[in-house]
């Protein structure tokens, strides 16, 4: 159906639905963002309800950052046998024992005969501990004196001695101490981790049933948008295009695709109802300008706005969307200016993927930061500005305005400034970026501080 053809709308683009005259009511910040994160957590109940039936079997090389589509179950006892726990030596019944002439027990051989009563070993951790030991000495904790021919008796072997009381069963690990085949280590929804592939490669697994990355299309709006050479005659690179795929993979996405459409209302509306991903994020086309038609376009398509402009500087008329049709499907529209655009999608995009993914990368948030320089700040809106972060605090970055991307290009975060600004010495919370930064290190003359 083309947006012509919606009952939504009237017969030509010229005539849709224009927004509402009453004055328009921003959602606070902090609201926006839970708002996003409760989207993104409804999206992944909806995700996990499907089972395995919508799982990858990943090998645990590929598994990092991923989502259990199953529980994690144990397919082997941990441990498989009982091991020695520490470097020592195994013995049998009580001491002092005469220890075997044959070499240590060794983690990956099997181990020596039988322990016959009054008899020791050597053992190293993690080896398979002998039938027959009653317990584990640790090296520190015996002695052994020479042998009992040496000492003209008749005996053979060196005797071993313990310096410690000796408990049956110390220093071993028995079989099955950590988990039983078949018990379920960890439940579905879980983010894979580097101790999770650990717990699973001990636990028998060489790949991980994983939900799908959350899939992504990226839609870039407007007809002044190159893609190529200089800015002349009121056309503009676009800045966004190049920028939020590798953003959004960061952020734990599997990107589809990223489509330039003109400042068409149609054609958007078929992009927006024709796209089978799980978030559409649009760019530009939020406010209430002559060839701004996202709304218009949601409102033919059916979709229920969750967010409808936000209380932050820069960024305003960002917005969440739920799309309809079979499964949850969301769109964040982003400002067009491009750093409004990062203010979106850390406002909305960031917290929604985090919790669709289960916390696998959750956002990296730093509370309580002191501020080097005062912050000016909107009378009523958050504000988020880009910083560096040194030894004594968040050192405020120039070139911060709407359209510009100088200052986060040289930035390791974005300070959240209150209504009102910042005083120097302020404990401001620091919003991070989803890559490894070194812009703290960087002296003073190559970035430009307020």
């Amino acid at each position: 159906m083309t947006l012509k053809e919606s009952a939504l709308v009237a017969p030509d683009t010229a005539s849709l639905p224009q927004p509402a005259e009453e004055p328009h009511r921003a959602t606070a910040w902090p609201v926006a963002r839970t708002t996003a994160a409760e989207a993104g957590a409804a999206a992944r109940a909806g995700r996990l309800g499907e089972g395995a039936r919508g799982s990858l079997d990943v090998p645990l090389g590929a598994a990092l950052g991923r989502v259990l589509a199953g529980p994690l179950l144990a397919l082997t006892d941990l441990p498989s046998f009982d091991t020695s726990a520490m470097d020592g030596w195994a013995v049998a019944g009580t001491g002092p024992w005469t220890v075997r002439e044959e070499g240590a027990v060794l983690a990956g051989h099997a181990p020596a005969a039988v322990l016959a009563d009054g008899e020791a070993v050597r053992i190293a951790t993690g080896a398979r501990v002998p039938a027959g030991t009653t317990a584990v000495i640790r090296t520190e904790h015996s002695r052994t004196e020479p042998s009992r021919t040496e000492r003209g008796d008749g005996a053979s072997g060196p005797l071993l001695h313990a310096l410690r009381e000796v408990r049956a069963r110390q220093d071993i690990r028995p079989r099955g101490q950590e988990c039983r085949a078949g018990d379920r280590l960890l439940p579905a929804g879980s983010a894979v981790t580097p101790a999770v592939l650990g717990l699973a490669a001990a636990a028998g697994y060489d790949a991980l049933p994983v939900l799908p990355r959350p899939r992504v299309e990226i839609l870039v709006l407007g007809d002044e948008l190159l893609t190529a050479g200089l800015p002349h005659e009121g056309l503009i690179r676009d800045a966004l295009g190049p920028m939020l795929g590798p953003w959004l993979e960061a952020l734990g996405a599997e990107v589809l695709a990223t489509r330039r459409i003109g400042d068409d209302a149609e054609e958007l509306y078929a992009a927006v109802t024709g796209s089978t991903a799980d978030l559409l994020i649009t760019t530009g086309g939020t406010a209430a300008g002559p060839v701004d038609h996202l709304h218009r376009v949601l409102d033919a398509a059916g979709a229920t706005l969750l967010v409808d402009g936000v209380k932050v500087r820069p960024g305003h008329p960002m917005l969440l969307a739920r799309l309809p049709g079979e499964g949850p499907r969301h769109l964040v529209g982003l400002p067009g200016n491009p750093l409004a655009a990062v203010s979106g999608l850390l406002t909305l995009a960031e917290p929604l993927l985090a919790a669709l993914t289960g916390g696998a990368r959750e956002p990296h948030r730093t509370p309580g930061v002191p501020v080097q320089d005062e912050v000016q700040g909107h009378p009523h809106d958050t504000r988020l500005v880009p910083v560096v972060r040194q030894a004594d605090g968040a050192v405020p970055l120039h070139y911060n305005g709407p359209a510009m991307l100088r200052g986060i290009a040289a930035a390791d975060g974005l300070a959240v400034v209150p209504p009102g600004g910042a005083r120097p010495g302020q404990a401001l919370e620091i919003l991070g970026l989803p890559w490894p930064t070194a812009a703290g290190d960087v002296p003073a003359e190559g970035v430009c501080f307020t």
